[in-house]
């Protein structure tokens, strides 16, 4: 997928290609869940979400709030959420490298789905 690289005010940010962001309106609608679930369906990918829906995180408080998360588990779930542009990394010129993440619209709408699996939990688990 091709990205974006952005510097502004000194920080980097990455980020897919602005035709990542358009949703699309399917005339034939395959198997829709598999593709959802290709893109948040890995072991970490809903906790990294979760913690995101309550707005910018940094690594290590991803890493802090998320037991059991390995930096590589954690790094591989941020590249691959990242790649399908649910969320955008920002790295700011320090020492050492700040970086942030932050959910894009496409993650943002991931939300109430999220929400709704939960109560479905809650109900019959």
């Amino acid at each position: 997928m091709p990205y974006e690289r952005q510097e502004t005010d000194g920080s980097v940010r990455t980020k897919p290609k602005a035709d990542s962001y358009t949703p699309k309106n399917p005339v034939d609608i395959e198997c829709s869940i598999e593709q959802t679930l290709c893109v948040i369906g890995g072991k970490w990918s809903f906790l990294v979400l979760r913690e995101l829906f309550c707005g910018v995180k940094r690594f290590g408080e991803l890493q802090r709030k998320i037991n059991g998360i390995s930096p590589k588990a954690l790094t591989d779930t941020l590249r691959h959420l990242e790649e399908y542009g649910v969320l955008e990394r920002e790295a700011f010129p320090t020492v050492p490298v700040t970086v942030q993440y932050t959910l894009t619209p496409k993650g943002e709408d991931l939300h109430q789905i999220l929400k709704e699996m939960k109560l479905w939990a809650a109900k019959w688990t």
